[in-house]
Order: C-alpha cells, then sequence, then structure tokens
C-alpha cells in the first residue's frame, strides 16, 4: 500500500540537500522540521513557523532529542508572514495543513484567510529546481474548503515555469492528500 509520507519525502530529496535552505510553514511538534534539518545538514538553514508557542516548545525539545544540527530557526509567527523573515530563495518548503497533533484542540487549525496568502509567498520564494510541499486534510470543513481552495490556485499556474501534481487516494475522498509544486 502507498505510504503518502514517504511518497511525500520521496519528493523532497528528489530537490533538497546538504547545505540547502528549507522552510517549514507549520511547525506543528516538529517532525517535518526534523527531516529537513537533517536533510540539509550542518551546512544548511531550516526556518520553521507556528502561532503556537506550544509548538515552538514542543519542536525545539524534540528537535534537541532527535540529534538535529543546530541548523534550525522557529519562529512564533503565522505562516503568511514567512517572507519577512526569510528573505532569500529557498530549496524546498513544507506545509501540513490541520491541527496540531497530540494537542487537544482540534478547534485551532489553519485557515484559508491566512494559508492561501501563505502558499502564493512560498511558491515566489521557491528557487531554481526547488519544491513546494503542502499536505492538505479534508476529513473537516475547513480542511476541505483548503484543499478546494489551493487546488484552484495551483491549477493557474503556468505550466513552463512549474511542475504541479496532486496525489490522493481515490475511494477515500476524506483521507489526508497532497500537492507539489516544483520550479523547472
Amino acid at each position: 500500500m502507498v505510504d503518502l509520507l514517504d511518497l511525500q519525502k520521496k519528493f523532497i530529496l528528489s530537490h533538497l540537500g546538504r547545505g540547502d535552505l528549507a522552510v517549514d510553514f507549520t511547525m506543528g511538534n516538529g517532525h517535518d522540521t526534523e527531516f529537513l534539518s537533517k536533510t540539509v545538514g550542518e551546512t544548511g538553514r531550516v526556518v520553521a513557523f507556528d502561532i503556537q508557542t506550544k509548538a515552538i516548545v514542543s519542536t525545539a525539545a524534540h528537535l534537541r532529542e532527535s540529534g538535529c544540527p543546530d541548523n534550525w530557526r522557529l519562529i512564533l509567527s503565522s505562516h503568511d508572514r514567512a517572507n519577512e523573515f526569510v528573505t532569500e530563495p529557498i530549496k524546498a518548503g513544507m506545509f501540513n495543513l490541520g491541527y496540531m497533533p497530540g494537542s487537544g484542540n482540534k478547534s485551532l487549525t489553519t485557515m484559508r484567510k491566512t494559508t492561501l496568502p501563505a502558499v502564493e509567498r512560498a511558491v515566489a520564494m521557491l528557487g531554481r529546481d526547488a519544491i513546494l510541499l503542502v499536505a492538505v486534510y479534508p476529513g473537516h470543513p475547513e480542511g476541505a474548503l483548503e484543499g478546494e481552495e489551493l487546488s484552484k490556485y495551483f491549477s493557474t499556474l503556468s505550466k513552463y515555469q512549474y511542475c504541479v501534481g496532486q496525489f490522493r487516494m481515490m475511494n477515500s475522498p476524506t483521507s489526508p492528500f497532497f500537492m507539489i509544486c516544483e520550479t523547472k
């Protein structure tokens, strides 16, 4: 059976390597931040964003416990402000939409009003041969609407500048899925 998390990592690894700059736009508990940190290594950099202090604390502890190099910066701010903190082209970016796993607060989720501008800005931040991955969770109303809005947005991007794909389980419409946007 297809493991979407493994597939996501394969796509990221086809673009991201040692010494690169990556952004985790929705850090949560820091698992994507850890993956990015270990992938770019000691000479690379990772910047991660979340609006919850709990996410910053949880991620910092997770990164230290996981033996990540000291190449990360955690920022308490919304993902739609990432371009204020990261001003150079990025090689990879990840969004894991929805709510923070294990937080116990399923009412605090990413929202269309900030997600779409954040994704638009993230696409503009991509350098050459770069990738943006957006994981969507349509099992709750806001997540389904985020997915619809992002699908519409990504379909408007120039096929001459970007390669955009969507990966989902066709027989499970409420299961998580992801979109990728690669620069040419």
